[in-house]
């Protein structure tokens, strides 16, 4: 059932062509505890028989899912608090008084996962800001799964996900009960578009960003990627801009560009005005 010595090299290869996620030795478990439960769902008895189909045939959709399978969408709403009160306190406040004359505001949260995120913005926005319900706001959400993505649209949840880490108050005010689970209000999901992107690839025209949120996805790739992807970003945000990263991320020695805030335990930066 486990992995052989030259299956494990073939599927880090493969995920990392589609999506540069940098798998090292050492992580077969995690490769195996993944695609197993695919290779059954697939009808194949082994994990070897699973590559054995990849490396036979040229079955796209196949490969998608098993880079799907290895895409990591651990996720909460309002996830780990600090950057969200940061958002709320400081960097929207600060953004909507310099945007005030165009009454204009552009974000985008690049790794929406089942949506979580994005929503936690969303609500954000609502609650703190009512001045944004006359305001032009644009909201792109993306994510390389068309599985997620498709949770994030329905904005469906069960009682567990809701329980972690969404205040009583929002769950009552922002979302509505549909039979065992819990669906968040159209006025809500209206506020956010979601969209397929892989990061590595091509990215469609963006308006120029405010606010982009990009937590926990940098780990996952190499420097020279990390840089690029990076690059991308200050390509498109206006400068003044912030970036919000995961809290074992940094653009320290990856571009020089983005400043470092001194918001503690926000993952948060600045684009060089």
């Amino acid at each position: 059932m486990s992995l052989t010595a030259s299956d494990f090299p073939f599927v880090t290869g493969m995920v990392r062509q589609r999506s540069s996620i940098d798998l090292q030795p050492g992580k077969e478990y995690l490769v195996e505890s993944r695609l197993m439960p695919l290779a059954t769902r697939e009808g194949l008895g082994s994990l070897h028989a699973l590559v054995e189909a990849l490396a036979s045939n040229n079955s796209a959709a196949l490969r998608e899912r098993v880079v799907d399978a290895m895409t990591t969408n651990e996720t909460s709403f309002f996830r780990d608090v600090e950057p969200f009160n940061v958002l709320r306190t400081k960097v929207l406040p600060e953004i909507l008084a310099s945007r005030a004359s165009q009454r204009k505001l552009n974000l985008w949260c690049g790794a929406a996962s089942t949506g979580q995120e994005p929503y936690t913005v969303a609500m954000t926005l609502v609650e703190h800001f009512p001045q944004l319900a006359t305001w032009d706001v644009s909201f792109l959400a993306t994510d390389i799964s068309k599985n997620v993505l498709e949770q994030a649209k329905a904005a469906r949840y069960s009682q567990l996900e809701v329980n972690r880490g969404l205040p009583a108050a929002f769950l009552l005010k922002y979302f509505e009960r549909k039979d065992a689970h819990w669906e968040i209000k159209p006025s809500i999901r209206r506020m956010v578009r979601f969209e397929e992107l892989n990061l590595i690839k091509a990215w469609p025209p963006m308006a120029q960003l405010d606010i982009v949120f990009l937590r926990n996805v940098l780990i996952y790739f190499d420097v020279s990627v990390k840089k690029a992807i990076l690059g991308k970003i200050a390509e498109r945000l206006r400068p003044g801009g912030y970036l919000f990263l995961g809290g074992a991320e940094t653009t320290l020695h990856l571009d020089d560009r983005f400043e470092r805030t001194n918001f503690d335990r926000a993952g948060c930066y600045r684009l060089a005005a």
